[in-house]
């Protein structure tokens, strides 16, 4: 076995610290980078890139969305000489109108996906969709706390997909190789509404949670009550509108072709939540 360390990126992120943990559980070295984690990694400083890339063979590349780094990065890898690459890149990038106002953050993603093909290096892309930990320890988390998710989403639905088989994926590709040259397109086994989504929540966690449709003026106007800055108000309704558009309903073979099982339900990805939601305490009869 080879006892050089691998590097994971975003090591403290919803795929990153369950790619750490399983490298771990396995007894491979990890190098985990971050910016507030065990090892100081920054995208958006250079000087950051040759000490977390130092003897390391293999890496997890979490980009940062948006920015054109992944390029100078991955030849960065190369001079130190890395020999693997798993890339996380995002599901519906084939499609340009996938969520409204995304092309600069589409754009850079194709880069970088392009960066890492051409690079020389064995290879492995992974694109998930949306995890059903969104709604845990994501965007939706605290939503879900308060017991309603007014979302401006209609009855649409997505493909939720659980970290844990993102993870997965990423260690398989990692260690092995079978996965060189691979994309793999991520999702969860079908299609789940939010109004699916909000009655496994109150099942599992003891709590009345249910999911109110809102229309785009309204999730706009709720998010400037809050205090949210113009800019991300867009890129919160743009996203929701995604999903009443059923951009991310439709099913991935990914998971099956990386793991040869399938992909894990939304039911199966969140048991356990309730110590992250904090639930009541139930009362005995």
């Amino acid at each position: 076995m080879n006892r050089s360390p691998i590097l994971v990126t975003g090591a403290t992120g919803k795929s990153g610290r369950r790619v750490v943990a399983r490298l771990r559980a396995g007894g491979i070295p990890v190098r985990a980078a971050s910016r507030t984690g065990e090892h100081p990694f920054d995208w958006t400083d250079p000087g950051t890139w040759d000490a977390a890339l130092d003897g390391v063979h293999a890496l997890y590349l979490v980009q940062l969305n948006g920015s054109r780094l992944v390029r100078p990065f991955v030849d960065n890898a190369l001079r130190h000489g890395v020999r693997r690459i798993v890339l996380a890149s995002g599901r519906g990038l084939d499609d340009p109108d996938y969520i409204r106002g995304n092309g600069d953050i589409r754009n850079a993603a194709l880069d970088s996906e392009a960066a890492v093909r051409d690079s020389g290096l064995e290879w492995t892309i992974s694109r998930p969709g949306w995890f059903a930990q969104t709604f845990t320890e994501g965007i939706y988390a605290d939503a879900v706390r308060a017991g309603e998710l007014r979302l401006p989403a209609g009855d649409g639905a997505a493909s939720f997909l659980d970290a844990d088989d993102v993870a997965a994926v990423v260690v398989a590709a990692l260690t092995g190789d079978d996965h060189v040259g691979r994309t793999y397109e991520l999702s969860g086994p079908r299609a789940v509404t939010l109004t699916e989504v909000a009655a496994t929540l109150s099942e599992i966690t003891g709590r009345a949670i249910r999911y109110v449709p809102l229309s785009r003026p309204e999730y706009v106007a709720e998010l400037v009550r809050q205090g949210v800055s113009g800019k991300d108000v867009e890129a919160f309704a743009n996203v929701a509108e995604s999903l009443r558009l059923r951009k991310d309903a439709h099913v991935s073979d990914g998971v099956q072709r990386a793991l040869g099982r399938a992909p894990r339900t939304f039911a199966a990805a969140i048991q356990g939540v309730e110590a992250v939601i904090d639930p009541p305490v139930r009362q005995g009869r």
